[in-house]
């Protein structure tokens, strides 16, 4: 596919969800533009698709049988809000973060964004002129 192609490995699928609900989700998967399928010879799959249909296929998923899906909606949202994290410069991330709760330690921003204390300190000070 494309370089803005999204895969996300879903081990052991028959076993969590059962083949039924999997032939389900293949179906829902294909209408929204996502190719769910297996991994070579192994018990394990992958869903392939780009952001957009990757929301589709979950929301899809939430509205046809959220409980019997759950495995398979957890995992596509868990992909997502990390590709979306990508996304988004650590400039922009550590001011957000900042705006968001003022009362945020450096170690903290440095913990969850993995950025020095430079930049940090540099979010911390714009957040504050702004």
């Amino acid at each position: 596919m494309t370089d803005k192609t999204i895969t996300t490995h879903l081990p052991s699928l028959i076993h969590r969800m059962g083949s039924d609900n999997t032939k389900k989700a293949k179906l829902i998967a294909f209408e929204c533009g996502c190719e769910l399928k297996r991994i070579r010879r192994s018990r394990n799959w992958q869903v392939v698709g780009d952001e957009h249909s990757f929301k589709k296929l979950s929301e899809r998923l939430r509205l046809s049988e959220p409980e019997a899906m759950q495995f398979l909606i957890r995992k596509i949202d868990e992909r997502l809000t990390t590709y979306n994290d990508k996304l988004e410069r650590i400039e922009d991330k550590l001011k957000r973060l900042v705006i968001q709760n003022s009362s945020i330690t450096l170690a903290e921003l440095m913990q969850i964004t993995n950025c020095s204390i430079t930049e940090a300190r540099f979010a911390r000070f714009d957040a504050d002129s702004f």
